[in-house]
């Protein structure tokens, strides 16, 4: 089993409740446990910006599917509750993304671990440190507690 870490979002229709259908398809894959989930935040959109708010949350998983078949087991959760891809960084009922399985470093055209602009961006990092404060970032062998840096646009949702 690996510890796998996983940023989902949400801007179309009803938020929080498209979350929670996530984390409980996420719990009900074979494979896959979640074991802590972060509070929900509620940010700006990053990139195409004239789109509604976002509600963003980090899970902690524990898998023993290998790094593909994670991607494709959310990627199917996306195309459940409906995410359509029509612009990079567009509005979309669910975005699951995978931050950290274990300490792997992966390059591929399709799959980027840990995730190449987590560190970037406060609606992943003020999460993921609410529930691996002490996990180790394979690329820079830093704790995810030292690469979060407090932004006043992520606000806690309740």
């Amino acid at each position: 089993m690996v510890d796998a870490y996983l940023s989902l979002g949400s801007n179309i229709g009803e938020r929080e409740t498209q979350l929670q259908l996530a984390i409980e398809q996420l719990n009900m894959t074979p494979g896959i446990r979640v074991k802590r989930v972060s509070p929900i935040y509620e940010t700006k959109p990053v990139g195409y910006v004239d789109q509604p708010d976002f509600l963003n949350l980090c899970v902690s998983i524990e898998t023993n599917l290998p790094p593909f078949q994670l991607l494709q087991a959310c990627l199917e959760i996306e195309a459940r509750l409906h995410r359509v891809r029509k612009e990079r960084w567009g509005p979309r009922t669910i975005d699951i993304d995978i931050l950290l399985y274990g300490k792997s470093i992966i390059e591929d055209e399709h799959l980027s671990i840990p995730h190449p602009r987590m560190s970037e961006r406060a609606f992943v990092m003020i999460p993921l440190n609410d529930i691996a404060s002490d996990v180790i970032e394979p690329r820079s062998n830093k704790l995810i507690r030292t690469l979060v840096q407090p932004d006043d646009s992520v606000v806690k949702y309740k």
